[in-house]
């Protein structure tokens, strides 16, 4: 279910860079107080077609502070929660083989004490044909935690968009209804009008008949 919901939440990231088949995203940096939150964190390589290994560490620095935290450790297969203040509350939902290149943890349960900077460090070798190279990538995330998720400009913009159109329907439909009200209204007098023209000249007729049998 959480693999789920990081792929589902990578989607929606803003798109800033793509090498090949990864892209590199920037992480949503407002979490919940009480709800889970993705630290996301993506190092694409830069040649797909090298193979390569690469270990993930996070430190965490809270606000109003000088020193980061060791928090976490990744080198597949094995994940490692290295503080007490995240025991049992940070679950990888990275790459799961050693070619690591989406570094994203989940955080449970967020509190307050959460808020700061996160450090997501790549060490990565790469196993190039004539010699090793290791590369290090750095990834900061400014984390704020509120109490009550802000809404988006766009949620607020579509529910108002919602909003007219069942207004406008509404009232079209009170147009429709008003205008097929009238048309069987006059279709209704045109009818009655029609009756009374046949009944008055079947009135005429008969008077004209009688007429000519009272002259004979």
């Amino acid at each position: 279910m959480r693999s789920f919901l990081f792929y589902l939440v990578v989607c929606s990231f803003f798109v800033s860079r793509c090498h090949a088949g990864c892209a590199e995203v920037d992480s949503l940096t407002e979490a919940v107080a009480g709800e889970g939150f993705l630290l996301g964190c993506i190092s694409c390589k830069r040649r797909e077609e090298v193979s390569a290994r690469a270990t993930v560490d996070w430190h965490f620095k809270p606000q109003q502070e000088e020193d980061f935290r060791h928090i976490f450790h990744y080198d597949h297969p094995a994940a490692a929660v290295l503080h007490e203040d995240f025991s049992d509350r940070l679950e990888w939902q990275g790459t799961l083989n050693g070619d690591v290149q989406i570094g994203a943890v989940y955080i449970q349960n967020v509190t307050f004490n959460d808020t700061g900077t996160y450090r997501c460090t790549f060490h990565r070798t790469l196993f190039l044909p004539l010699q090793l190279e290791n590369v290090v990538v750095e990834k900061e995330v400014e984390l704020t935690v509120v109490a009550v998720a802000n809404r988006e400009l766009t949620a607020v913009i579509s529910e108002i968009v919602m909003y007219v159109l069942i207004v406008v329907l509404q009232l079209w439909l009170i147009v429709v209804m008003v205008h097929c009200y009238r048309k069987i209204w006059d279709e209704h007098e045109a009818r009655e009008a029609r009756r009374a023209l046949k009944a008055q000249g079947l009135l005429l007729g008969s008077k004209e008949n009688c007429d000519g049998v009272q002259a004979e």
